[in-house]
């Protein structure tokens, strides 16, 4: 039996794309002689689709769709994802399910029975768990078909009371496949691969896995759909970041053309750099747009946003504006203006000088001789996110957000000012990990220009400004982020590690203390295991203080 793995980019709700999608894919699976075309969980409507699952109609084009699929499915079989309904009045309406059709039917629905209620999932607020688990029998095979999270329960701490293959394995299937919607992050690949080798090993049968590719906002998936023996070998693993279709000849043992391989790893920073290309192409593409716009300061977190944003739209798509300010250094103009000739992009200088003053005049007689302080500062950000925003209103342009983790953690950054934008492209990614884009950005030639990297980051909102007049340097600054917001340490456990016990509660107070900044920043590009947006949920009022 031949069976191919289709790892294809979907798009939330849209039902006419994704159906066509899927039909060119069992239409060319069936010319290369496939017996069976697999596709990811929830394929017909894309992954999350949250509340639109509270719409009946939603549910009836994914009925609908499905129908279509079926149509084709003559003389090959597939297996797709989606939504189906709940025919108990008890229980939540829905569950996440799995069609598998042959000869243009359905002849086999399989549900989900584990569903993720952390981090960034909330499967549990749509769907009912599966209780039954049947295996499916196809050309003389059994398979037993899960979708995603119901191999995850395997480890030694699980989070689940049951195991759906521990009830498919006493029906004696010959070969799991596993349909998956499973988010990147640049630690990710290296558990989910575990996972699904200590599965194929644990239940002694050969696996097929296969994964979504593409970005639906925020959430980024990698694809890198994969293939086991018996014993938990690697045989295959597809690309990433990318679509593509493989098949494999099932012998009923496993895969004779295949032996094992070895992972081929790849550093956290290249997957960081392909993860936000692919987020922001993405992101334009599903919301129908083609042309960035984003402020260009000459500092090195705007610089990396507009390489990325270059490498993802094309350099002609990509609009940097220079807003210098009377405390702007002229090393900062030329740094900004040397990045814009290295990429090709449109630029346009548009000094806020006489906006800021304007303001300052305004102002005066409010503020009654009060000397200069933040709020002259944050002025001039909002001044620029005047123009930026303008820009954006004038020519259709989405601005880009160049906020980095580390200023999102402990609120260095002006609401309504450089903390606005549509999307924030590296609102994961902690300053020093910046540093290691920028060299990565530059392995094959300076994109970025040398001096925007070494040269120590300022605001350049006042005088001589460093960050490091408000900020511990980043390496500890992000040290103590991490062990907080990834790991969730408190302050107790970070001091015991040896960090400066004042500076770590001074930390963790401006952590608590910018929740409310968050809250009204643009959705974050997540690239990490624990992002700021829907993945970390906190009061804004709350007093613990860990």
């Amino acid at each position: 039996m031949n069976i191919t793995l289709a790892q294809l980019n979907y798009h939330i709700g849209n039902f006419e794309q994704n159906t066509k999608s899927i039909i060119e894919q069992i239409s060319a699976a069936k010319a290369e002689g496939s017996d069976l075309v697999v596709f990811a969980e929830l394929a017909v409507c894309g992954y999350p689709p949250r509340d639109f699952l509270e719409f009946e109609e939603f549910i009836s084009l994914c009925e609908a769709a499905a129908t279509q699929i079926a149509a084709e499915c003559m003389g090959i079989a597939c297996i797709i994802g989606l939504p189906v309904k709940n025919v108990q009045p008890a229980g939540k309406d829905l569950y996440n399910a799995a069609y598998f059709i042959e000869d243009g039917k359905v002849k086999a629905i399989v549900k989900k029975a584990l569903l993720p209620n952390y981090d960034v999932f909330d499967e549990y607020r749509y769907f009912e768990p599966a209780t039954e688990f049947d295996c499916i029998e196809y050309k003389g095979y059994r398979i037993a078909l899960t979708i995603c999270e119901d191999l995850w329960n395997i480890n030694n701490n699980p989070l689940y009371i049951s195991n759906p293959m521990d009830e498919l394995i006493l029906q004696q299937p010959d070969l799991m496949i596993n349909i998956a919607a499973s988010p990147f992050s640049y630690l990710h690949d290296e558990e989910r691969r575990q996972v699904l080798s200590d599965n194929a090993a644990r239940y002694k049968l050969p696996l097929l896995y296969v994964n979504q590719v593409g970005a639906q906002t925020e959430l980024i998936f990698d694809g890198g759909s994969m293939a086991y023996d018996s014993q938990g070998q690697l045989l295959d693993e597809m690309p990433y970041f990318e679509t593509a279709s493989r098949t494999y000849r099932f012998d009923g043992k496993g895969f004779p053309d295949l032996k094992p391989v070895a992972h081929q790893p790849v550093s956290d920073i290249a997957q960081i750099h392909d993860a936000l290309v692919i987020g922001i192409q993405d992101y334009f593409r599903k919301s129908g747009f083609s042309k960035a716009v984003l402020g260009l300061s000459g500092g090195i977190d705007s610089a990396i946003v507009c390489a990325l944003a270059c490498r993802a739209l094309g350099p002609e798509n990509v609009m940097a504006v220079l807003m210098p300010s009377k405390y702007s250094t002229d090393h900062s103009i030329k740094d900004a203006l040397d990045l814009v000739e290295n990429f090709g992009c449109m630029h346009q200088i548009i000094p806020i000088k006489e906006a800021a003053d304007a303001f300052d005049l305004m102002l005066a007689p409010a503020f009654q001789g009060l000397p200069f302080n933040l709020t002259e500062e944050n002025i001039q950000a909002r001044t620029r996110g005047v123009v930026v925003m303008a820009m954006s209103n004038k020519f259709g342009y989405i601005l880009l957000n160049t906020s980095n983790k580390s200023e999102c953690a402990v609120g260095y950054g002006t609401l309504y000012g450089d903390m606005c934008g549509a999307i924030g492209v590296i609102g994961d990614v902690y300053k020093t990990q910046i540093f290691e884009l920028a060299r990565y950005i530059n392995k094959d030639r300076e994109f970025i220009p040398e001096n925007t990297i070494v040269k120590p980051p300022s605001a350049e909102l006042r005088p001589d400004q460093k960050d490091s007049d408000s900020l511990p340097d980043y390496d500890t600054l992000d040290a103590i982020l991490y062990q907080f917001i990834e790991l969730r340490k408190t302050s107790a456990a970070i001091i015991e590690q040896g960090y400066d016990a004042e500076l770590v509660r001074k930390v963790i107070k401006m952590v608590n203390g910018a929740e409310f900044k968050r809250y009204q920043t643009p959705p974050i590009l997540r690239v990490s295991p624990k992002a700021f947006g829907q993945g970390r949920r906190m009061p804004l009022v709350g007093k613990y203080l860990p």
